[in-house]
């Protein structure tokens, strides 16, 4: 889980968040994620540890605007239940998560990741 919680900091300080919300989802759930020297990132979570991790690393509640819900109808007191939920109605596994995975995969290279293909490729 360390090297995940890098990847989201290297995303958020990199700016790549914002607009991207759904496919980072998509990707951190069903995708492997490896360093460009091939040391293995992640190979995907569910969507409760990807709740708990949000919750740990204080992701911004914002981004849930970006999948069409109000952060202030969501759980105010229990931040893991929070994420759980947004990630619930973001369709992570949809033909559109999928090709927002797919562009997503190609803005982190330059930062030093690499997203393998989707589930099912």
């Amino acid at each position: 889980m360390e090297r995940l919680t890098e990847f989201l900091e290297s995303l958020r300080h990199h700016q790549l968040v914002r607009g991207q919300f759904r496919a980072i989802l998509h990707v951190v759930i069903g995708r492997t994620i490896t360093l460009n020297d091939g040391t293995v990132v992640s190979s995907g979570v569910t969507w409760r540890e990807l709740a708990k991790l949000l919750q740990t690393i204080r992701w911004d509640k914002e981004l849930v605007r970006e999948l069409g819900l109000n952060p202030d109808d969501l759980p105010p007191r229990d931040r893991q239940r929070f994420w759980y939920i947004a990630i619930s109605t973001a369709k992570v596994m949809s033909l559109d998560a999928r090709n927002l995975g797919d562009q997503f995969a190609r803005l982190v290279v330059p930062i030093g990741y690499l997203i393998g293909p989707a589930p099912g490729n």
